[in-house]
């Protein structure tokens, strides 16, 4: 895939009952956040923005991190958006709006 910025919307959602889901989400946020990649915690998703590459590599490290840790189940939303030829970015969709 190309090396332009995307963007995309990670939710998580256990299905647990061994402890509160937000503690999952938390641990699934941490994994982001350590990531160095741009991201945006929003009540229902978490937005990242970044290389494509970085961008699947945080996807796919927050499903490992989640099945290591012995989370029973859980859901996975994920919206990406990918301009074929250029940077797309969270701020040019929503600068008018701030």
């Amino acid at each position: 895939m190309h090396q332009y910025i995307v963007n995309a919307a990670i939710q998580i959602v256990p299905i647990v009952t061994d402890r509160h889901p937000y503690e999952w989400v938390d641990e699934a946020i941490g994994i982001i956040q350590q990531s160095g990649i741009d991201y945006e915690v929003g009540p229902f998703a978490t937005v990242v923005e970044g290389k494509y590459d970085d961008v699947m590599q945080v996807i796919k490290n927050v499903n490992e991190h989640l099945y290591q840790r012995g989370c029973s189940e859980w859901i996975q939303n994920i919206q990406i958006q990918i301009r074929n030829n250029a940077d797309i970015t969270g701020l040019e969709k929503t600068k008018k709006f701030k």
